[in-house]
């Protein structure tokens, strides 16, 4: 039986997704600066003549389908994701030989979302507290049919484990080989959140730059967020247990 043929599709159009990243990642130029990405494959090949490690900063071209590519303001948002991946660093639903851009419904949902992968980070290297690193918000409009997690009669059991990835990423790798554009999900991490993870990067539009966060680690989890615009700091309440 087909595990998937169970899971209804819905076409989701949220305006105003967001999605919560490291600051240190800057633009990537030809994804930015050059808008049609059929311009792309020569303009690497001419660039690798005397830079050869322009592929080091556009990532792996080749995982996205040539009619899927987005380019031009804020394209950078939309394809990294797509183009740097790495086993090394697989998540919910991708083993990361695949790109997956992950974007909750509101702020506070992609907040909880990131606070709890950046402080298993700052756990597992054994860091000090203190004021960490800086994230930048983006925020884009989603439009796309996606495989629809929300409701518990579409859940396996396992599907959504907070601690174990291995249903999500092998259900996700079938739905990836059939076409699927992604999967709309509730957050794991946020109670009430809903998120979004999208397998191609046209499945989303219009990256805008938002605010800038500083994220406070007390030496067991991240207690404070400042906002880097305003100064601004908020205190991080804990989440119910069965979200943690």
């Amino acid at each position: 039986m087909n595990e998937t043929a169970n899971i209804p599709v819905s076409r989701v159009e949220w305006k105003g997704a967001v999605r919560i990243i490291r600051s240190a990642f800057p633009p990537i130029d030809l994804f930015e600066d050059i808008a049609d990405p059929a311009d792309w494959p020569l303009l690497i090949s001419a660039e690798q003549k005397t830079n050869p490690r322009i592929m080091a900063t556009i990532g792996n071209l080749d995982l996205v389908p040539v009619d899927r590519r987005v380019g031009g303001n804020g394209a950078s948002d939309l394809m990294a994701p797509f183009t740097h991946v790495s086993t090394d660093r697989p998540s919910r639903f991708t083993d990361g030989s695949y790109g997956v851009l992950y974007l909750g419904y509101r702020f506070e949902t992609a907040l909880f979302e990131t606070i709890h992968h950046h402080a298993r980070f700052m756990a597992r290297t054994k860091e000090a507290p203190g004021w960490t690193s800086q994230f930048r918000e983006i925020v884009m409009a989603v439009d796309a049919h996606l495989h629809d997690l929300r409701s518990a009669a579409a859940i396996p059991a396992p599907m959504l484990d907070p601690d174990s990835y291995a249903v999500s990423q092998a259900l996700a790798a079938k739905l990836r080989g059939a076409e699927s554009d992604g999967i709309v999900y509730p957050s794991i991490r946020h109670h009430g959140g809903e998120c979004v993870a999208l397998f191609y990067p046209d499945c989303a539009s219009n990256p805008l730059q938002g605010r800038h966060l500083d994220y406070h680690w007390d030496g067991t989890r991240v207690d404070l967020v400042r906002d880097g615009g305003t100064g601004a700091v908020f205190r991080v309440v804990d989440l119910p247990a069965s979200q943690t």
